[in-house]
């Protein structure tokens, strides 16, 4: 490496939170809290990577308490005492040992199938009825259900500041419950939240404000948001710097404080004649803190490894990321596959001793190293 890596490891700060550096792990879904209550097990794998030197941890995705959030089995809650509980145990263990920690707070909406804990007979809820042979496989969401949706993340959020978490991040992208809303391929509604982008970002606009409602003015609320989706990896939500304009200030005026922009390969660049990607569009546009994303520190793109596969991703070159972190196109760094495979990256790449990181593999993803 030749770029200078002195800027990941400075200090950020907005409002009362301070990180020691500007890397942060990625939310990942893990499937190891049975009954949705995350346990020793858990707490062990986030307190490891914060004692190796991750400035922010944004939780895997967590359900708010509504019966239809959940959509994968042994996911964790963010509702019920027995789950608090156990992220209580995560948050304190973080702490411990000097790190900071964000949940994920998370709605998969009309991906929910048939079947699924914790009441099988609860279907999926979404924008849009789904029938399929006679079943509705989709409850179409009344204003009553958007509003039960909107409790549900506030009073998530309320209780995640109560036991300690300093922040919050709210799950807005890859095709889940609120994407599902601004995204015209899954929103045909023709109500208020429905047809315009204002429209369909009305939704999201009314989860952030009951959260910061929730919080109080200064508790941070990160908003993370993608162009693609799991349904079409192609998709594009703003294909335009204009459209992306109009997406993301409403979102910022209602209270978000940092934007986390998903990327499958970061160093794409968002739109033509730009070198900026997702993130540094989204900043130039807000004027707020944005969290860059995706294949980060990796050869190979998680896609690659979303199927059955024998490819092993290895240690990438972060030069480029380096330079643009440090001329401010983005604020802070997120990690994901390579944090999952080894706790210690955060430290490696500070120290220089890159050829000791361990390479990503599916192998990775059956335990919580």
């Amino acid at each position: 490496m030749a770029a200078d890596i002195r800027p990941l490891f400075e200090s950020f700060t907005l409002g009362p939170l301070t990180l020691s550096n500007r890397i942060v792990m990625a939310p990942m879904t893990r499937n190891f809290s049975p009954g949705g209550v995350p346990n020793d097990q858990v707490v062990a794998y986030y307190k490891r990577r914060a004692e190796s030197g991750v400035g922010l941890i944004i939780t895997e995705g967590t359900t708010v308490g509504h019966k239809a959030a959940n959509g994968y089995p042994a996911v964790p809650a963010i509702h019920g005492d027995e789950a608090l509980a156990g992220w209580k145990k995560v948050v304190d263990a973080v702490h411990a040992v000097g790190g900071k920690i964000a949940p994920q707070l998370w709605h998969v909406g009309n991906v929910r199938r048939l079947g699924t804990e914790p009441d099988g007979d609860v279907p999926g809820y979404g924008p849009m009825e789904k029938l399929k042979d006679g079943t509705r496989i989709v409850h179409g969401m009344t204003h009553e259900d958007i509003q039960d949706v909107v409790r549900a993340f506030a009073k998530a959020a309320s209780d995640a500041k109560a036991i300690g978490f300093d922040a919050v991040e709210l799950h807005g992208a890859h095709g889940y419950l609120i994407d599902q809303f601004f995204w015209e391929g899954t929103n045909q509604r023709d109500d208020e939240y429905g047809g315009s982008m204002a429209n369909r970002g009305r939704f999201a606009v009314e989860i952030i404000r009951a959260v910061r409602e929730a919080v109080g003015p200064d508790y941070p609320i990160i908003f993370r948001f993608s162009q693609w989706k799991q349904q079409d990896y192609t998709a594009r939500l703003a294909p335009t710097p204009e459209l992306l304009e109009a997406f993301l200030l409403p979102l910022s005026e209602a209270g978000v404080d940092i934007f986390h922009c998903s990327q499958r390969r970061f160093w794409e660049p968002e739109f033509e004649g730009s070198p900026l990607n997702l993130a540094g569009w989204t900043r130039k546009i807000t004027g707020k803190p944005c969290i860059t994303v995706g294949s980060v520190g990796l050869d190979g793109e998680f896609l690659e490894f979303m199927v059955k596969t024998d490819k092993v991703a290895g240690t990438a070159n972060i030069d480029d990321l380096l330079v643009r972190l440090s001329e401010g196109e983005f604020d802070l760094v997120a990690v994901g596959r390579a944090l999952i495979v080894d706790p210690e990256w955060a430290d490696k790449v500070r120290e220089g001793r890159f050829d000791e990181i361990l390479p990503f593999s599916r192998e990775a993803l059956k335990t919580l190293a």
